[in-house]
């Protein structure tokens, strides 16, 4: 999928970096609680130096958030005024393909994935494992994430945003509002 200016491109799998999901704790080389610099240097350097940062606001209007990009990686990060590591959205179009229990959260179709929870949390607690953001938005207590959508041209595909355990009693107030938007 694609126009003639290459904005609604979307990576293939095979094309993508392979992430694991540690949940409340790493995604791929990544760890809650890095420093920005931290991250740029788990990222090996592929992020071109250093990170384009800017202040975020939360919720409640306080400046509570630092958000660095790495646009190339397809990565955003969300840091708190302490600049550690809180929040990492991975882009549909061309972020690493994250992987939980073996299947592939990044680029999806939000159908799938939200299914795919819902049986996740039919053989747990559910009232432990699945949950819902305004507008229906799907979230995993247990893996620290919540399965937010991008477009795609005239597609929707699966923008995870990954956690740590700190935030899961209140997502929405943790990040700023942004994130949680269909971008």
């Amino acid at each position: 999928m694609f126009d003639q200016w290459g904005v609604w491109d979307v990576l293939p799998d095979s094309e993508r970096r392979r992430w694991a999901l540690e949940p409340f704790e790493t995604i791929g080389p990544l760890r809650f609680g890095m420093r920005p610099r931290g991250v740029t240097a788990a990222l090996g350097g592929t992020a071109a130096g250093p990170q384009r940062c800017t202040r975020a606001t939360l919720p409640n209007g306080s400046y509570g958030t630092v958000k660095g990009e790495c646009w190339r990686l397809g990565l955003t990060f969300y840091y708190g005024m302490d600049e550690r590591l809180r929040g990492i959205s991975v882009d549909a179009l061309k972020g690493p393909q994250v992987y939980a229990d073996g299947i592939a959260l990044v680029g999806r179709a939000p159908s799938d994935l939200e299914q795919w929870l819902v049986d996740r949390a039919e053989i747990r607690e559910s009232s432990s494992e699945l949950f819902y953001l305004n507008l229906g938005v799907p979230g995993s207590l247990s893996l620290g994430v919540v399965i937010c959508a991008q477009r795609a041209g005239d597609h929707v595909l699966t923008r995870p945003v990954f956690l740590p355990a700190e935030a899961m009693n209140a997502p929405l107030s943790y990040l700023p509002p942004e994130v949680w938007a269909v971008h």
